[in-house]
């Protein structure tokens, strides 16, 4: 095995139980895990902390090749496998989902090392270290389970057969073939503490195993490339806080942009625009349920700034937490600062207002008629849209320097309206929010006409009278505003290709240096599914399934995608697992399924 300094990010395997998450290398090191939810404190923070923020670490005890790595079909169990001299050491492990109805905690983490051939030397190391100051734990043994606690929260480890495991310290273990060695780690905050024998616990990872493969059946069986789609499908589920139907962006804090770099940040929230285009990934692949319980909760979320739209909120639907940098965290490879919280909590983003309407649409469109209370708040951000979006903003890469009148974000607050006005053809309406929606929405293509086309390449442009792009107009013929068949939505498409490449299936978001933050970014990896998604949209299929399947060449050696890729090495840069470049696959998967005999005119552009 290579040293344990730090680990490729893509190489890290998600473990997951719709509350909270945890990342494991392929030595079989837990590096991170955040309790008691999603943006809770590390209890587990060795990604970025170092070794002195913790780890949870089962494996082989000396050098062992890797053989073997992947997850259980259609479930979230994950296996790895190492030759150790003449036999096989096998980590099986995965974090129950299902707990509802039975005396049982929250998170519980099942792990279980197998030998096969011969027995096998492995090593356990349990260093749990609590919050940003990387607190040790207040230490008991119980007759049955090692207990450790920190105020309102516990842990628990209990191990069949038993061993004597010392936080911080190695313990070395003999596994016997046929006999495997089963941990199982509890956590309670502000509840009693569960301990949970191995062997239930084994047998509740299999009950679990049973539901993911049963989720998993319903999925559309004739989504093309459906075994990556799947793996994004069982990841977007994983990242969804299943109390409130909330997908968090991502279960990391900090990884980096720009290893070595400041483009360091926390994607431990929701963003409505990331999760709104989750509400399409799900329904289109079949999954209503998920699709609703996102607009479920961004009703109650958001009702108390109503009507206006946070550009992120906490699991819980408040407001973020003020931006913080960690003194003393090594950072990822360097890469400080460590930070919690976002600065972008308080921007305005008219995108957003886009995203959320035209997620709405989507339910609408399919059948599942909007509650009047759903209704309401849509008409509450359509009136918002329309008396703002004169308004310069932040835009959706939430660049840190003066609002400007960003395109993508004018044709956002169109694509609002235009939903609006499409559901209010069969919802109470007054006659005078009509007219304002409708004037609104003609003033805005007049002027991004006027002012956001390049006319020497017939390409929408990144600002106002400006030149240059950004890859985020790609969702152009998604929208409506325009013809398919229009120069305009060609030309977008083909100059973002050409001049945002990065080579082979990778496109920049914008011109690489033009945000204000020193450093560079790598590839944004969701823009390369946008642009399979509107190739696909504009009857340019086959190309759109060669750079499909050139993309999937690029996940990670589990099927998972961090949020940006460097081009010279390939390296996933970025929080990882990213909500946003799953749901992008799903969505450029199911445009190339819905791509045949499609009509190409603007009416039908709708998605």
């Amino acid at each position: 095995m290579t040293s344990r300094s730090h680990r490729p990010i893509g190489s890290y395997g998600l473990l997951g139980d719709t509350r909270t998450a945890a990342l494991v290398a392929a030595d079989g090191g837990i590096d991170w895990l955040c309790v008691p939810h999603f943006d809770g404190e590390p209890l587990f923070g060795r990604l970025v902390g170092g070794p002195p923020a913790g780890t949870f670490r089962i494996g082989p005890a000396g050098s062992a090749p890797l053989v073997a790595r992947d997850y259980r079909r259609h479930t979230a169990t994950l296996e790895t496998t190492w030759a150790v001299g003449g036999g096989r050491l096998t980590l099986t492990e995965a974090m129950v989902a299902e707990v509802a109805g039975q005396l049982l905690p929250a998170t519980l983490l099942v792990r279980r090392l197998s030998a096969e051939n011969v027995p096998v030397e492995a090593i356990v190391k349990f260093d749990p270290r609590l919050g940003i100051r990387h607190r040790p734990p207040r230490v008991r043994h119980d007759r049955t389970a090692l207990v450790c606690a920190w105020g309102s929260l516990a842990v628990s480890l209990t191990c069949a057969p038993g061993l004597a495991i010392e936080p911080g310290r190695n313990t070395t273990v003999t596994v016997e073939p046929g006999r495997p060695l089963t941990l199982v780690m509890s956590v309670a905050h502000r509840e009693p503490l569960v301990h949970v024998d191995p062997a239930a616990a084994w047998d509740l990872l299999a009950g679990d195993e049973a539901r993911w493969r049963a989720w998993t059946a319903e999925i559309d069986p004739a989504l093309p490339f459906r075994e990556p789609v799947v793996r994004s499908l069982l990841t977007l589920r994983l990242l969804t806080y299943s109390p409130s139907g909330a997908p968090v962006a991502a279960p990391t804090t900090s990884l980096p942009e720009d290893p070595g770099g400041v483009r360091n940040w926390d994607y431990r929230y929701v963003w409505p625009r990331d999760a709104s285009i989750g509400v399409a990934a799900f329904l289109g692949a079949g999954k209503l349920d998920e699709a609703r319980g996102f607009l479920a909760w961004l009703l109650h979320a958001s009702r108390l700034q109503r009507p206006r739209l946070p550009a992120l909120l906490t699991l819980h639907g408040r407001h973020a937490p003020g931006e913080r940098e960690l003194p003393g965290w090594a950072g990822y490879a360097g890469s400080v600062p460590v930070r919690t919280g976002n600065g972008a909590a308080d921007q305005h983003q008219l995108d957003g207002y886009g995203w959320v309407i035209d997620a709405a649409w989507v339910l609408e469109r399919a059948g599942h008629r909007l509650y009047s209370e759903t209704w309401r708040a849509v008409r509450g951000f359509a009136d918002l849209v329309a008396r703002r979006w004169p308004e310069p903003d932040a835009g959706i890469w939430e660049i840190r320097g003066d609002a400007v009148h960003h395109v993508h974000s004018k044709l956002m607050g169109w694509l609002a309206l235009d939903r609006a006005l499409r559901i209010a053809d069969t919802h109470r309406l007054s006659a005078r929010q009509r007219r304002r929606w409708q004037h609104a929405r003609e003033a805005i293509a007049a002027e991004v006409r006027a002012r956001g086309v390049d006319p020497a390449r017939a390409a929408y442009v990144r600002s106002y009278d400006s030149t240059e792009l950004d890859a985020a107009l790609l969702v152009l013929p998604l929208l409506g505003i325009d013809d398919l068949d229009s120069p305009r939505v060609r030309g977008t498409i083909d100059a973002i290709r050409d001049e945002l490449s990065a080579g082979g299936p990778l496109l920049y978001r914008y011109p690489p240096g033009r945000d204000g933050l020193p450093g560079t970014e790598g590839a944004f990896l969701p823009c390369s599914f946008w642009l399979v998604q509107a190739l696909a949209r504009t009857g340019r299929r086959p190309e759109a399934l060669r750079l499909f399947q050139t993309l999937l060449d690029h996940a990670g050696p589990l099927g998972l995608y961090a949020e940006e890729m460097d081009p010279a090495t390939g390296a996933h840069l970025g929080n990882y697992p990213q909500t946003l470049t799953h749901a992008a696959l799903v969505q450029a998967a199911l445009a190339l399924r819905d791509g045949l005999g499609q009509s190409r005119t603007a009416k039908a552009a709708a998605p």
